[in-house]
């Protein structure tokens, strides 16, 4: 019997963690008005905000996530309240023994005159790996949404290129309903070559998305281009439907993630949360 448990398939656990958080805004400052963590999902409020806001720090119990991994996170903001949301660490995506995806489903929803600011650390992609990532935002008249998401193929310093695998990140952002921006990245089979085709990220090693949606959006465009120019990447920045995206690459990932710092801090005039500087 022990032998043919041995020869039989070998069934793996898997990491599975779900995140609900509700903030809501009462006099002058924002509070909890839900909180629920599951699985290896956690989430720590490490300390008050001046200005009202809060901030919420993202945890993966496990130290990454592999096909057949699944978290799902669901963040609503009531009218009025303002938070900040980020990650512990990198997400790390690793080496998929099958062909089944590491699935990350993010929900964002912001009522009227709400402010979130969704800062995650990078996501590092591992040679192997297979992401499938979606991350919707829902907004209501006024809210205001200021989001980023980075994505490394390998770590450089440490010799590591991603030669296969497979990545999917979906955006898409409606306000009062109506869809607004909608973004599908999709590389899968031969990861490596493919980077190095111009029309990817020309031999980049490191990509970033920043969504910026506010009343006050186009008029920064100009500004962006400029801070843009003195990027250590490649960058461009567009403006229309009352939200600013900047797109950029670069082949050192901590170049990109500083930049991408600078400009976060500029668009949200506050600084950033600590453990981006850990």
């Amino acid at each position: 019997m022990g032998r043919d448990v041995l020869q039989g398939p070998c069934w793996l656990p898997r990491t599975e963690g779900a995140i609900r958080l509700g903030f809501a805004r009462r006099g002058e400052a924002s509070h909890i008005d839900v909180l629920h963590q599951r699985g290896a999902a956690r989430v720590r409020f490490p300390r008050a905000v001046a200005g009202g806001g809060i901030d919420a720090v993202l945890l993966n119990t496990a130290g990454g996530l592999t096909g057949g991994d699944r978290m799902d996170i669901a963040v609503a903001l009531a009218a009025g309240s303002e938070a900040t949301l980020t990650s512990a660490a990198a997400e790390k995506i690793y080496r998929a023994r099958d062909e089944q995806p590491a699935i990350i489903l993010v929900n964002l929803a912001l009522a009227a005159g709400a402010r979130l600011c969704w800062l995650p650390q990078p996501t590092i992609v591992f040679n192997g790996a297979r992401l499938d990532r979606r991350t919707e935002v829902w907004l209501g008249r006024d809210g205001c949404l200021l989001a980023t998401e980075l994505i490394v193929f390998g770590r450089a310093a440490m010799g590591e290129e991603v030669v296969r695998g497979a990545v999917r990140d979906v955006w898409r952002v409606r306000r009062e309903g109506a869809l607004i921006f909608a973004e599908s990245f999709r590389l899968e089979g031969a990861i490596a070559a493919a980077l190095r085709r111009k029309a990817t990220l020309a031999g980049a090693r490191a990509m970033a998305l920043l969504v910026y949606v506010a009343p006050d959006a186009a008029s920064r465009r100009g500004e962006a281009q400029e801070r843009l120019q003195r990027m250590g990447g490649v960058a461009g920045a567009s403006a229309w439907n009352g939200l600013l995206v900047v797109r950029a690459v670069a082949e050192d990932a901590s170049i990109l993630q500083r930049d991408v710092a600078a400009l976060v801090e500029w668009l949200s005039a506050r600084p950033l949360p600590r453990v981006w500087r850990c």
